[in-house]
């Protein structure tokens, strides 16, 4: 993992509007299976991929398996319960630990899932080793301690524990504010940076302490005597604005928590609330973490090439398709980099540093984004994106353009983060199907490969 983060560039990205685009590629994919599909393909030569799937609205639906995940899942291993492809599970849910996440996707697909096959929004923090050794204050709900332990973090102060410390801050609920005699503050270190899992359970205490946090330069019972800006470093996990459980619409997400504390702090300093990284789709920093599970995989399988093609499957246009098509559009950039280094007789150990990304110049608030990656491997040619219509994209809701070369307004108004604005490219899917076992079947038809 150090060899494959060793090297890390700031990638800039941002979007504005909104529009999906609907063309169901359905002649490309005939293309593609003329192509490469041959039932008789020796094992030598077959195309090496890799399969990368969004859970809620995917495989699940709340706690509830989507019918068409079983029997995908089923037909995606051999009769000694083995991947026939490295298959990575990558989710912008991040209230628990990979173990957690891997026992449950475990009894809902009924196929052994190990948590080395699993990205949680979270994940990639991991990465992140200059905060490791700082005080940081962490939100969200569920065993936050231990996931921030388990990503490397040592010195972590909870959301309740600074409330515990100070009881004067957190007064919106009226029965939760001090009684009678009013107890006095215990001492905690500065907080040097935020953290952001996911969303909390009470968003008002969160949204007041993490302000406090922001406003006092991590010293929150102090008196705020000017403004401490920039800010101390804030990481978010999990920009999501919605996502889709068993109700027939989609939940607020973390994203929509982030809008919050971005309009609170705004509006009371006048100034951009800033990020030090954005983590959890489509942040490409994700990708490439889910990228080295994958690689990690295919050797466990025996396979002796690099993974030449990636396919990414979700629901949600505006993470899943999103950071795939940026993911694809990353890996070609590198790969382009690295052949003009390697023409020009350079090494590969400085095209990393020297790639820089802007994928919008304008951009008057882009954000940063880590991103992570090495030469001293081969890296995918590609990512491919397919959006399911069983989560936040429902074709029953919004039915297909009889014109294939209209678009879709599946989101008239733009539901991403902030700082990621509108790339129209980005958001066309490379296919379009029902659901997930449509997507793993269409690929290994495209792929060459039988399911039987």
């Amino acid at each position: 993992m150090a060899e494959m983060f060793s090297r890390l560039t700031m990638f800039r990205i941002g979007w504005r509007g909104v529009k999906l685009s609907r063309k169901v590629t359905n002649a490309a994919a005939s293309a593609q299976t003329q192509r490469r599909y041959s039932t008789d393909v020796c094992e030598r030569d077959r195309s090496l991929f890799g399969l990368l799937f969004d859970i809620d609205g995917v495989l699940v639906r709340g706690r509830t398996p989507i019918p068409a995940a079983k029997q995908c899942f089923r037909n995606l291993v051999d009769g000694d319960g083995k991947y026939k492809v490295p298959v990575v599970f990558v989710t912008n849910a991040g209230n628990s630990l990979r173990e957690t996440k891997a026992e449950q996707l475990s009894h809902l697909l009924e196929v052994e899932v190990s948590a080395d096959q699993v990205v949680l929004s979270h994940s990639p923090l991991r990465v992140f080793t200059q905060f490791h050794d700082l005080c940081v204050l962490v939100s969200g709900q569920g065993p936050v301690v231990e996931v921030a332990h388990n990503v490397g973090f040592k010195n972590v102060v909870t959301i309740d524990m600074l409330r515990e410390a100070n009881p004067l801050l957190d007064v919106v609920d009226h029965n939760r504010r001090p009684k009678d005699m009013i107890p006095p503050s215990k001492d905690l270190p500065p907080i040097d940076a935020v953290v952001l899992f996911g969303e909390p359970i009470r968003w008002e205490t969160n949204l007041q302490l993490i302000t406090d946090v922001l406003l006092t330069n991590g010293r929150p019972g102090n008196p705020v005597t000017s403004l401490h800006y920039p800010h101390i470093p804030v990481l978010a996990c999990n920009m999501d604005l919605l996502w889709m459980a068993e109700a027939k619409n989609p939940r607020f997400g973390h994203g929509m928590f982030l809008v919050c504390l971005e309009s609170i702090y705004k509006k009371i300093t006048g100034c951009e609330l800033k990020y030090e990284a954005l983590i959890g789709k489509p942040s490409v920093v994700t990708y490439n973490y889910a990228e080295l599970l994958i690689r990690k995989q295919a050797e466990q399988l025996g396979w002796t090439r690099p993974v030449e093609r990636l396919y990414a499957i979700g629901d949600n246009p505006m993470a899943d398709i999103y950071g795939a098509n940026l993911y694809n559009r990353y890996l070609k950039a590198m790969l382009h980099t690295r052949a003009q280094v390697q023409a020009q007789g350079g090494s590969s150990s400085q095209v990393t540093s020297d790639l820089q990304c802007e994928v919008s110049d304008d951009a008057k608030h882009s954000g940063r984004v880590m991103v992570g990656g090495s030469f001293d491997h081969r890296l995918p040619e590609g990512c491919s994106s397919i959006l399911v219509c069983t989560g936040v994209y429902n074709h029953d809701q919004q039915d297909l353009p009889s014109d294939p070369e209209q678009t879709v307004t599946e989101q008239q108004i733009f539901h991403g983060h902030r700082d990621f604005r509108f790339d129209p490219s980005l958001t066309q899917p490379s296919f379009v199907v029902h659901d997930v076992r449509d997507g793993v079947e269409l690929v290994f038809q495209l792929e060459g490969w039988s399911l039987q």
